[in-house]
């Protein structure tokens, strides 16, 4: 056993992470980059655990170093990440004020970026500073999906680490291996996540996900008409805003109640005058995390439509390999025989520039989603 065993596929990474935690090439700032579920976190903190173990090698597992970093519980281990849609200045400036604490071990002080592109620019000014003249034991961690994602001036000082997407053989090993899941569902779950370690793992424990998935990937095969493209557009957009509703109504009410129980709301019958602004506070940091997870449940879904469409252009052009969605190869067929790979690309570039309209503009899933569904049509039927 070792810190660095749920990370799959990232054999590279894994090497020189070790190589820095025994003090060969270490750095005093890091930036993880690499695609969405290839596990940037997961390897941030398995390099903290690593950097703080009290074994040799570095990154055992099992000494309470390692179990307390790997719990996020440990006192020299900072980590911040947002579920709303962005990493305020004043965030990053009580990030920048524990970074300058001496350790309270012998190790690092240690502070984990996550989502560090959504840090705003205010944020990202005082994270250069802190960067620039950091404290003698204290490591920052950054993660990103890519370079691009933070300036320049903050990757210029950081050392890379980049994390790939692993295999599907990786993955299903991995789920066979560390949640018992047998092979057919590891195999489905492994291809149909195109490598998202997360999305494997819910794709293979909760039926309900698999089912959302498959009524996604149908959606090719039944834009018969407008008609239909606008009811698919509202579908997909009603499911994945419920979808994310259910993720966060548990954690709404419960951050509610701490928030009267910290205030004495319900003991005192009454709230004080603090309560409300606190009250303001909670509630538009719900609704922001509450947008950010619809528009990261609909971008799942755009990326298995993705997936249909590229099984189509592998099918034409005789690909070799499994498709990801083996399991609706008819649809495929039929979309590869009625249509170009040169018309399938034109797809995939509507779905992306849904994709950015939503993420990049701000311009609402609903609308959006029509307008796309409109461009996945086949031409014959837009001119009825």
């Amino acid at each position: 056993m070792s810190v660095w065993d749920d990370l799959v596929g990232q054999h590279r990474a894994i090497e020189a992470l070790q190589a820095a935690a025994d003090g060969h090439g270490m750095s005093h700032a890091f930036l993880f980059t690499g695609p969405p579920g290839s596990g940037r976190s997961n390897a941030a903190i398995a390099f903290a655990a690593a950097l703080q173990c009290e074994e040799q090698p570095r990154g055992c597992g099992t000494c309470k170093a390692c179990h307390t970093v790997l719990a996020r519980s440990h006192a020299d281990l900072t980590v911040v990440s947002t579920q709303g849609l962005s990493i305020g200045v004043n965030q990053v400036r009580d990030l920048v004020r524990r970074s300058a604490l001496a350790p309270v071990g012998h190790g690092w002080q240690i502070v984990i970026v996550e989502d560090a592109d959504r840090v705003t620019e205010q944020g990202i000014n005082a994270l250069l500073k802190a960067i620039e003249e950091p404290a003698a034991r204290t490591v920052w961690m950054l993660c990103t999906p890519t370079v691009e994602d933070v300036l320049p001036t903050i990757r210029s000082r950081c050392r890379l680490v980049t994390l790939t997407t692993p295999t599907a053989d990786d993955v299903a090993a991995f789920l066979r291996r560390a949640d018992g899941v047998s092979e057919a569902l590891a195999s489905y779950a492994a291809r149909a996540s195109q490598g998202h370690i997360g999305r494997a793992r819910a794709l293979a424990r909760d039926e309900d996900t698999r089912n959302r998935r498959r009524e996604v990937v149908a959606i090719p095969a039944q834009l018969t008409s407008l008609g239909a493209c606008m009811g698919k557009a509202s579908t997909l957009n009603e499911v994945t805003k419920a979808e994310a509703d259910a993720l966060t109504t548990e954690l709404d009410a419960r951050e509610k109640a701490d928030l009267d129980a910290a205030f004495g709301v319900v003991e005192r019958g009454r709230r004080p005058r603090e309560y409300a602004p606190a009250l303001r506070d909670l509630e538009k940091e719900q609704k922001s995390r509450a947008k950010r997870r619809h528009l990261d449940v609909v971008d799942r879904g755009l990326m298995d439509l993705v997936s249909v469409y590229r099984d189509a252009i592998a099918l034409s052009t005789g690909a070799p390999g499994m498709l990801v969605n083996e399991e609706i190869r008819t649809d495929v067929e039929r979309l590869a025989t009625t249509s170009t790979p040169e018309v399938q690309l034109r797809r995939i570039s509507a779905i992306f520039e849904a994709r950015e309209q939503m993420l990049e503009f701000n311009v609402q899933p609903a609308l959006a989603l029509e307008s796309m569904m409109l461009a996945l049509v086949a031409p014959e039927v837009r001119g009825r």
